[in-house]
């Protein structure tokens, strides 16, 4: 017996309740600029500046017990990360630990590093400090702008791509949707004051493709049967595909989420913010691919047939029997 998530065959309506779905969504975005522009992120390491330091041992890295020892310390956000590289050779065993600016300064002092050397002597009395490297203020301010511009870069391409597979009609509603998806993700990061780093700018480069092939799906199967059923009205056709494909779009987010799940409860600190953040764009990705992106193609209209060379023949809009 196959595991089914929803029927084989529905027919619900998911325009219904459009304006109140759009409506809590509009307001879920509002709140989010708020709660940012109000409480901002709670940056890392990487968006604030700090020290890193590399280690190297005979013995093999401890994460939790490096953590342990410098937690007396201390010194705010620490980062411990063992590194994995053949040119290190085997019997060196390679961890990466970086700690955030110090109020009053760009980096931790020497005491400080000196502090942080003798409590990881207690744990492996052979550890050595190979580099010690700092990273100010004014770089890490300008990986924030670079993080900025990596996702609108993403989102514009997103513009542009399904533009031209498209109609202009789609685009719009696919980029609104994942802007819908880019800002709740921060919101509840700004809500929840979870670390913020690169990786978890990652996670919403990711959440864009994700969402991205979501709404891409529902859109192949839109265009589908605007072919079929010309004499449909476009809501029936946008429900009948959404239906369609929806088997498909929910075992595809719970799947997903499933190994999402064990890499949140199970994958340690390190990747904490990553996960989090890609099981929040799941739900919201999916969510914006049914309620955001379709509704908005069902408010601007779209053509209904591609055979005519007129850009509006066939369009809600036009008055023409479609």
């Amino acid at each position: 017996m196959r595991l089914k998530l929803v029927p084989s065959e529905t027919n619900w309506d998911f325009f219904k309740y459009s304006r109140l779905t759009f409506g809590a969504s509009a307001l879920a975005v509002v709140l989010s600029v708020i709660l940012f522009l109000i409480m901002g992120l709670n940056f890392g390491i990487d968006f604030r500046g700090g020290t890193t330091i590399r280690t190297e041992s005979a013995q093999k890295v401890d994460v939790g017990a490096y953590r342990k020892a410098i937690s007396p310390l201390k010194l705010g956000d620490v980062s411990i990360t063992e590194v994995f590289d053949p040119s290190f050779g085997t019997e060196k065993n390679v961890a990466t630990i970086r700690i955030q600016a110090q109020k009053g300064s760009e980096s931790i002092s020497p005491a400080t590093v000196k502090s942080v050397e003798a409590a990881l002597q207690t744990v492996d009395p052979g550890i050595k400090f190979t580099a010690v490297e700092s990273v100010g203020p004014k770089v890490s301010g300008e990986l924030v702008w670079k993080a900025v511009e990596a996702v609108m870069a993403a989102i514009a391409a997103v513009l542009v791509y399904i533009w031209l597979r498209f109609e202009w009609q789609f685009s719009v509603g696919a980029v609104v949707a994942l802007i819908h998806d880019v800002l709740l993700t921060i919101g509840i990061f700004a809500i929840l004051q979870i670390k913020f780093d690169l990786s978890v700018i990652a996670a919403l480069l990711t959440i864009v493709g994700y969402s991205l092939n979501d709404t891409v799906v529902v859109f192949d199967r839109v265009r589908e049967n605007l072919r079929k059923y010309k004499k449909k009205p476009l809501q029936e056709v946008l429900n009948l595909s959404i239906n369609e494909t929806l088997s498909r779009t929910v075992m595809t987010s719970f799947t997903t989420l499933l190994a999402l799940i064990a890499l949140f409860v199970l994958g340690g600190d390190v990747i904490r913010g990553f996960v989090f953040a890609m099981i929040w764009g799941v739900i919201v990705g999916t969510y914006s691919s049914v309620f955001i992106a379709s509704t908005i193609l069902l408010w601007l209209g779209v053509k209904r047939d591609w055979s005519k060379p007129d850009a509006n023949a066939g369009n809600q809009f036009a008055n023409v029997d479609a």
